[in-house]
């Protein structure tokens, strides 16, 4: 075989349509297009168009709500399953798992819903007040796993000025010594100011 022998594979090249070219061509006038229509026109139709229809990419932004871009979704977990491990058992991330309870990689919260009937150590990112307060009253702990929130210098200036009292509040300003009382019958003394004689004894 030549490289003058070489061929694409039979259907792989088609020849294209020249359309226009008068009606004995079989694709003049209407070239291909049929009467009419909005297929018809040169324009034809927008990306996104459908049909004159509210397009997806403008119903989407009139859904009603509001999502947090930083809200933490927790793989929750009830009081009432954590009763199937018994007493003074260490109920942490990779048990709950083992049990089908969460899934790997998950951060785990603990709800109160339920009746816990064990003593248990419990180990989590996050824990309901509730849920705090029964596995305590059992008897057990709760173990919060994971760093603290960190919060920025702005809010943390926030928060510290607002335990400093304000000035006014800070010492009630000290009270003045009252002027001892005269003497009935006496006038009290009267200054001179310069410039002005005492008037003469009679």
């Amino acid at each position: 075989m030549e490289l003058h022998d070489l061929r694409p594979a039979a259907g792989a090249h088609r020849k294209s349509r020249r359309i226009g070219r008068g009606t004995g061509s079989g694709r003049g006038k209407t070239s291909g297009r049929g009467q009419k229509g909005q297929n018809a026109r040169s324009e034809g139709f927008r990306l996104g168009f459908e049909g004159g229809q509210m397009p997806l990419s403008q119903r989407l932004p009139k859904l009603p709500g509001f999502k947090n871009p930083f809200h933490k979704v927790y793989a929750v977990v009830n009081l009432s399953k954590l009763s199937r491990f018994p007493d003074g058992t260490t109920v942490d991330g990779a048990l709950l798992v083992e049990a089908g309870l969460a899934r790997p990689g998950e951060e785990i919260k603990i709800l109160g819903t339920g009746d816990l009937k064990r003593k248990l150590t419990v180990e989590a990112h996050s824990f309901s007040l509730s849920a705090r307060e029964a596995i305590e009253a059992r008897g057990g702990s709760v173990k919060v796993l994971g760093e603290p929130r960190k919060i920025g210098p702005r809010r943390t200036a926030a928060k510290t000025a607002k335990r400093v009292p304000p000035p006014d509040e800070a010492e009630p300003a000290a009270e003045k010594p009252a002027p001892a009382p005269r003497a009935a019958g006496k006038p009290a003394a009267v200054k001179d100011e310069p410039g002005e004689a005492a008037p003469p004894d009679e």
